[in-house]
């Protein structure tokens, strides 16, 4: 495929991509569960909750019990998917999730919505910057941020089938609907479009912003390389590689603290095998604040205008 393929066809969140997996997840198989931490609405589990009543657990506004309850629930076989929003699933529970979740790899599926700026209006309290870098560095765990409705509902599916811990990241805004249904490979890059002259990796909503940048980009003359990278852990470094061979220079766009994020795992891999002029668009080592979910990506650097200015800075440096 190539830019001209990845076009919206309208509009929606990624937390519904998250419900509509859940809801076929129930239907095929019976062994998974859903948890919340009083937020069954935010999460779209109503669907899920009313055709599937008795797999439900309602576990009020008491994440780091909700985490135990998930872990035990593995070891009768269930299949839990334990739900909040991304700074309650992380920032809160952290030592639950390190000591009864990864230390002894159960099988918990951890789904947090509401991660990054484009909470909007909740402010900075909630809006957590910091979740992927948490969860990446705890042993065994997997990290997907997928970018729109039709891959958050592919990552919802495939995870179940995947045996281990587990954090899916997905986000409150209506967003542009761009990628194809199907299959989702955990751990495996999409390469959305061949270039030679610069690479962007994207990750979560960026990635739309990238291909409207990529756009722009190859409108002037530069030829973008965009790879779309969902699966932030296990990374897929081949992939990485073999582009920035090409290329010989990288942007990295990510919803997150440019600490701790897609960039800097990207960064070491680059530093081991193939040193490259790298440039972040991220939130730079701030907090969040309240806003519309425009004007905070606006503010904060996270526009595709900031794309094309990384990508140009990039090709600066060759």
């Amino acid at each position: 495929m190539a830019l001209i393929d990845y076009v919206s066809t309208g509009k929606k969140d990624t937390r519904s991509g998250f419900g509509a997996g859940m809801l076929e997840l129930g239907r095929s198989n019976p062994n998974v569960v859903a948890l919340c931490a009083d937020l069954a609405g935010s999460l779209k589990l109503d669907a899920f909750i009313k055709e599937f009543p008795e797999r439900y657990v309602q576990c009020g506004v008491a994440e780091a019990n909700m985490i135990g309850i998930a872990a035990g629930m593995t070891i009768g076989g269930k299949i839990p998917f334990a739900t909040t929003f991304a700074n309650f699933a992380t920032g809160r529970v952290y030592d639950q999730i390190r000591q009864s979740v990864a230390y002894s790899g159960k099988n918990v599926k951890i789904a947090a919505s509401h991660a990054g700026v484009t909470l909007g209006e909740d402010g900075a309290t909630h809006q957590i910057l910091e979740d992927i870098g948490l969860m990446q560095m705890l042993p065994g765990m997997v990290v997907i941020n997928p970018c729109d409705y039709n891959q958050t509902k592919a990552a919802t599916i495939a995870i179940a089938e995947y045996e281990g811990p587990v954090y899916l990241r997905f986000g409150r805004p209506a967003w542009p609907i761009f990628m194809p249904e199907g299959q989702f490979e955990i751990g495996k890059a999409i390469l959305m479009n061949e270039g030679k002259d610069v690479t962007i990796f994207a990750t979560g909503h960026l990635v739309w912003k990238s291909v409207e940048a990529a756009r722009q980009l190859e409108a002037e003359g530069i030829s973008v390389e965009l790879i779309n990278i969902h699966t932030i852990k296990p990374l897929d470094t081949e992939a990485i590689i073999k582009s920035v061979s090409k290329t010989k220079c990288a942007v990295v766009a990510e919803e997150h603290n440019r600490i701790g994020g897609l960039g800097s795992s990207i960064a070491a891999v680059l530093a081991q095998n193939q040193p490259t002029p790298l440039e972040y668009v991220a939130v730079n080592d701030t907090f969040g604040e309240s806003g519309t979910p425009d004007q905070l990506l606006k503010k904060y650097g996270l526009e595709t205008e900031n794309v094309v200015a990384a990508a140009k800075k990039a090709l600066s440096r060759k």
